[in-house]
């Protein structure tokens, strides 16, 4: 006797399902952590502009090129602020996925955790059936045996 699992067809959509929200996920983290990367790279210019502004102010620079610095500084900080938006909008979308994802490992247990239960339920009545048969037999024995 073979063992079928009645929903095996559910399980098996809900294996996939969580393979695509897993293939989501990651690439969601990994927009998360490319966000982050170039956001820190801007964070870094700017110290970097900044300490060297702040370098020059102190030796002496035309006030020309001191605005125009300051400009390239106002840009570099909207792009900062740009980048801070997309920043926590990569991370809300990961979360999201995240707990999409923990969902449907969840749905997934459940489906294998009722598939358990269905096999061991199985087994024991083999076992069971298998013991009856035995039983049977062991009579059908004796009474040749009796009657011989």
């Amino acid at each position: 006797m073979k063992f079928d699992y009645r929903f095996q067809h559910i399980l098996t959509l809900k294996e996939k399902e969580k393979e695509e929200v897993s293939s989501l996920y990651e690439e969601s983290v990994r927009k998360f952590e490319q966000a982050a990367k170039t956001l820190y790279e801007l964070l870094k210019k700017k110290e970097t502009l900044e300490k060297f502004q702040s370098e020059k102010l102190e030796t002496g620079y035309h006030i020309q090129k001191i605005r125009h610095h300051q400009v390239f500084i106002q840009h570099h900080e909207k792009a900062i602020q740009e980048w801070q938006k997309k920043v926590i909008s990569t991370r809300n979308e990961m979360r999201c996925w995240e707990e999409k994802l923990l969902e449907s490992n969840i749905e997934v247990k459940k489906y294998e955790k009722m598939k358990d239960k269905s096999y061991k339920y199985f087994k024991r009545f083999i076992h069971v059936e298998e013991s009856r048969q035995m039983d049977e037999m062991a009579a059908i024995q004796f009474q040749h045996r009796k009657g011989n």
